[in-house]
């Protein structure tokens, strides 16, 4: 188990320093930044990458809502939710602990906008002077976590081709950021959220229950849908 542990340790690390650290140091350099698409493939090349290095050990989680999800789809025990959980906390913080030395490294910190230092957000017109709801931001992230636990089930199902599940599944988090970085900053992870939100205070630690709730009510609908609408049993397979 505590393999397991370690392995949603590093692996939330990696998710939050890469995708979050791209989106502090680089989406907005001059002429060079990378911007909204190579934050989104940074986030996606996270879990693509740690799911090829650790997901054989842990199922390659990263995220509290997809281990409730993985929960509500029968492919996860209730025993490990609170530890999985608790590591992936853990490693998040780190990581944003990390990128927070950097930043302060050059002496620039400045968490007073919206959005800064990576963190989720709603009702703030941070990017085109758009300023989305929080029922518009709840429903955004609530529906792109539960596509994103069908993808995940349906990419690691016993009938699909496994070698290629860390893949879809990367790209599909890259997706879900090209969707929805201009609406929240992008959650779809209460980890990664509750990591940058402790250290910028202010809005982001108010908005932060957001951020637990519809990535994780999103996941349980996810899984469940797998599960009941589209899961395959060995009596289909043989019909």
């Amino acid at each position: 188990m505590i393999k397991k542990l370690f392995a949603e340790f590093f692996g939330t690390f990696w998710l939050v320093f890469g995708g979050c650290g791209s989106a502090v140091f680089a989406a907005g350099v001059p002429d060079i930044g990378i911007g909204l698409l190579g934050v989104a493939l940074a986030f996606g090349l996270t879990v693509l990458t740690m799911a090829y290095a650790v997901g054989h050990i842990s199922g390659g989680h990263f995220n509290p809502a997809v281990s409730f999800g993985l929960l509500a789809g029968g492919r996860f025990s209730a025993k490990d939710l609170i530890p999985y959980i608790v590591a992936q906390c853990l490693g998040a913080l780190v990581a944003a602990g990390c990128l927070y030395t950097i930043l302060n490294g050059a002496g620039v910190v400045d968490f007073s906008q919206p959005g800064a230092f990576a963190t989720n957000f709603y009702g703030e017109a941070v990017y085109n002077g758009k300023a989305f709801s929080m029922g518009a931001a709840f429903l955004a992230e609530f529906l792109l976590t539960a596509f994103f636990l069908i993808v995940i089930m349906g990419a690691t199902d016993k009938w699909a081709n496994g070698k290629f599940a860390g893949i879809a599944i990367g790209l599909a988090l890259t997706l879900i950021h090209l969707i929805s970085i201009p609406i929240t900053n992008t959650s779809v992870n209460p980890a990664r959220s509750l990591s940058q939100a402790v250290f910028t205070g202010g809005l982001a630690m108010s908005q932060l229950w957001l951020f637990w709730v519809a990535p994780i009510l999103g996941g349980i609908v996810g899984g469940l849908i797998y599960k009941f609408l589209l899961q395959r049993d060995t009596a289909e397979i043989t019909d």
